[in-house]
């Protein structure tokens, strides 16, 4: 985290799933959230969240108080409006990307009571056991033409420093998102890449303005 927020993230992710080998329990992701936001006054936390019920968003807007809550299960659009209205924040909602139909599909999440931001990323292998996102997989990224809705959209799956760039030029996605890309091993962050994916990623998004 201290690297993310000292080479400029706009964005740290907080991933609460016991699955995920990134997994961060709900006391400690309080304390990086406090951290976070000592050591930056405009860096965003957000918590990644997998088919939370209830209680599971209760519990992470009380004791984490993320700017946004990122949705990573398979959320109806009904369950991502009805989060919103419980906790308050803003709402990114990742899909499952590999056909124009399913990012044609995805603006149903879009509007003023449901996410702020739909993030596609590559949908996890047909294994019961995978992880639904954190793969290290990417997709076509020329689908994502197919996006007309309002709202921005990110693009995660796959993302490393060495492709960051041309994924910016391509899809001019207001947000990348990172994470065993930027690993030396599953869920050991690595400083250096994490500042080269940065730099690298904040040069192409002003290249393309």
């Amino acid at each position: 985290m201290n690297a993310a927020i000292e080479h400029g993230a706009d964005y740290v992710g907080l991933v609460h799933f016991p699955k995920s080998p990134r997994h961060v329990d709900l006391p400690l992701a309080g304390r990086l959230a406090t951290h976070a936001r000592a050591r930056s006054q405009t860096v965003k936390v957000v918590v990644l969240l997998v088919d939370p019920d209830h209680k599971k968003l209760h519990q992470v807007n009380e004791r984490v108080g993320p700017d946004i809550i990122q949705l990573h299960g398979h959320e109806s659009v009904d369950r991502v409006g009805a989060a919103r209205a419980q906790t308050g924040r803003s709402i990114f909602k990742a899909v499952s990307a590999q056909t124009r139909d399913d990012v044609s599909s995805a603006s149903a999440y879009c509007g003023g009571n449901l996410a702020d931001c739909v993030l596609f990323d590559a949908k996890p292998p047909d294994d019961p056991s995978a992880l639904p996102g954190g793969n290290g997989l990417s997709f076509d990224w020329h689908i994502l033409e197919a996006w007309t809705a309002p709202c921005p959209y990110a693009l995660a799956g796959g993302l490393t420093p060495q492709n960051v760039a041309a994924a910016v030029r391509l899809t001019r996605a207001r947000i990348v998102d990172v994470s065993s890309g930027v690993e030396s091993a599953p869920g050991l962050k690595d400083e250096a890449l994490i500042r080269l994916f940065i730099a690298n990623a904040k040069a192409a998004k002003q290249g393309s303005k």
